[in-house]
């Protein structure tokens, strides 16, 4: 299984997905594009695609040119019925190469917060074993409306589109279920000013959100992760597949 990463800020770590990933056996190809790499050229190459979250939105193609490119890289890739993953701007890209509308601001959660499950979303792979509602970790301030014949899977009363499906197996999650306990303190120490500033008290109380949320969510995400590698098709399959 080979699976390439698209990063989109220094140092993103794969928490819950790395860990699903290596049970699997998965190879991964990192591409980082915001340093000016070129981004996967053979669509072939892979079995399936990630891209990860990030601190420019998913229109600032001023700053990072590579963002159209990115959206119709992903198009691609479920094109030729191979898994997609957007994570938090990952997902926000999605949205933009399926013609949704990005919504800059509008959404601002930063947290364990907790995520209602659509009816559609009970009886996807992704979400299907989580029940009707799931505590997860969220870093945000930008959403999108949900594209054109996509299935939304997941909600709350901030943002409405926390995760959707296009054709197969093409998924955006807003929230992101990669973070377990390990990526969320390590993010507490990377970005303490950031995150005092966008959630004033959040660093003091830490403690007490930990032992509140943070057993609960992660097994949430490692279940998310898990059914998202599933997802991924073996070469054999992908083979029979085209010639069909």
């Amino acid at each position: 299984m080979r699976v390439a990463i698209i990063e989109n800020m220094k140092d993103t770590p794969l928490g819950a997905l790395g860990i699903a990933l290596e049970e699997a056996g998965a190879r991964l190809e990192w591409f980082r594009p915001f340093l000016g790499e070129a981004l996967p050229s053979d669509v072939d190459a892979f079995d399936a695609l990630v891209v990860l979250g990030g601190e420019q939105s998913a229109r600032d193609d001023h700053t990072h040119p590579y963002l159209p490119e990115l959206a119709a890289l992903m198009r691609r890739f479920e094109g030729e019925d191979k898994t997609v993953l957007g994570i938090c701007l990952g997902s926000q890209i999605l949205a933009r190469a399926y013609g949704a509308e990005n919504l800059l601001g509008t959404a601002h959660e930063f947290g364990w917060k907790g995520i209602g499950v659509t009816q559609e979303g009970k009886a996807d792979p992704l979400l299907a074993d989580l029940g009707d509602e799931f505590t997860i970790f969220e870093w945000h301030g930008d959403t999108f409306t949900l594209p054109p014949g996509a299935t939304s899977l997941a909600a709350n009363d901030v943002t409405r589109n926390q995760a959707f499906r296009v054709g197969r197996a093409a998924y955006g999650t807003q929230f992101h279920f990669e973070a377990n306990a390990a990526v969320v303190d390590w993010w507490r120490g990377e970005f303490r000013e950031t995150i005092e500033k966008k959630e004033p008290g959040w660093l003091e109380a830490y403690p007490q959100h930990v032992a509140k949320h943070a057993a609960a969510a992660e097994t949430a995400g490692l279940a998310i992760a898990r059914a998202w590698v599933r997802t991924i098709k073996a070469p054999a399959e992908l083979y029979a597949a085209a010639q069909a």
